[in-house]
């Protein structure tokens, strides 16, 4: 439905006044190249609208003009959620930890850094 909702949004832009828009995992159960697409187009609805997107695919984050980082963490019966707006070098650390998971290394930053550059050329 996620995917749906953006085909149309992107192929009505202009046609409606709707100024923000929120997409909660709409790259679920895609990955590699198609999730890079669908990145692509979140970018370009964002030039014309404010869209927000919950995500865990590095391809879909490394086309954000702003990237937040949300945490949560649970101390006894109590769970508390961070919000936190990552700058250049912390967002690359952030893409880094999506594409290789526990262990960062020089060639995952290298790759996030990649992503972000292009992302920034598109």
């Amino acid at each position: 439905m996620a995917r749906i909702s953006l085909a149309i949004e992107v192929a009505a832009l202009g046609l409606d006044a709707v100024p923000t828009m929120i997409f909660d995992e709409v790259d679920s159960g895609i990955g590699g190249a198609v999730a890079e697409v669908v990145g692509r187009k979140l970018r370009a609805l964002g030039e014309q609208r404010q869209v927000m997107c919950v995500t865990h695919l590095p391809q879909v984050a490394a086309q954000g003009h702003r990237h937040f980082q949300v945490s949560k963490a649970v101390n006894g019966n109590s769970t508390h959620s961070a919000v936190n707006a990552l700058d250049e070098k912390s967002r690359v650390e952030e893409l880094a930890r999506m594409l290789g998971g526990v262990e960062i290394s020089k060639e995952t930053r290298a790759n996030a850094r990649q992503m972000l550059a292009k992302a920034k050329t598109l």
